[in-house]
């Protein structure tokens, strides 16, 4: 499996430097040295080469290909209010909670793309997935959080076919959030959350349950 690159999406913030890095870095190492890819040691270094100081908040991305060549590109980057509630459906498209690839942040996002072709983008801020069980697995660019009866959040477990996302790593941590294997039904009437590591956790809101 050498047909795609690993990669990590970042938010670097003046005075702050890069949210969670320690995070990016270590899941970017563990995903190439479980797939055989090679260079990853260099990322931090490259990234400190690249960046210098930007004086405005940026969205960065780092590409790992197999043979070790890292690019990294940014952009200008905005945070959305606090108060922002994303649109979210969930998709007739299906995930394997047996593909080896799942757990890897990769270039190969066809299986994401096909489900979010299934709603209007002027409609749906974001597509959550099933696995081939029925249980929720995962955003095609977010973990999902579901707040329980104390205010802490559940998200599907690995097993259940989804990214260690660096958001969802760092929550954990915290113990802020933990796994719980989760059905369609296990949403209704709960607060909905879903995030990333350069967005943060969003507000949603289920559309069509």
């Amino acid at each position: 499996m050498t047909d795609f690159s690993l990669f990590e999406t970042m938010r670097y913030t003046p005075g702050e430097g890069i949210a969670r890095l320690n995070l990016h870095l270590k899941r970017l190492e563990t995903s190439a040295r479980r797939l055989g890819f090679i260079g990853a040691d260099k990322a931090e270094e490259t990234l400190a080469s690249y960046l210098g100081a930007p004086a405005s908040l940026q969205r960065l991305r780092l590409e790992l290909s197999p043979t070790g060549e890292i690019t990294i590109t940014s952009a200008p980057f905005t945070l959305q209010p606090e108060d922002t509630v994303w649109r979210i459906a969930i998709a007739q498209t299906r995930t394997a909670s047996t593909d080896p690839l799942i757990r890897y942040k990769t270039t190969h996002r066809a299986l994401y793309e096909t489900a979010r072709a299934e709603f209007p983008s002027d409609t749906i801020n974001e597509v959550i997935l099933l696995n081939e069980k029925g249980e929720l697995a995962e955003g095609t660019i977010t973990n999902l959080f579901v707040e329980d009866d104390e205010g802490r959040l559940m998200t599907p477990p690995i097993s259940s076919g989804c990214l260690a996302g660096v958001l969802r790593t760092s929550l954990i941590c915290a113990r802020k959030a933990y796994n719980h294997r989760l059905r369609p039904e296990d949403l209704k009437g709960r607060t909905l959350f879903v995030g990333n590591s350069l967005r943060g956790l969003i507000r949603a809101e289920l559309i069509g349950e």
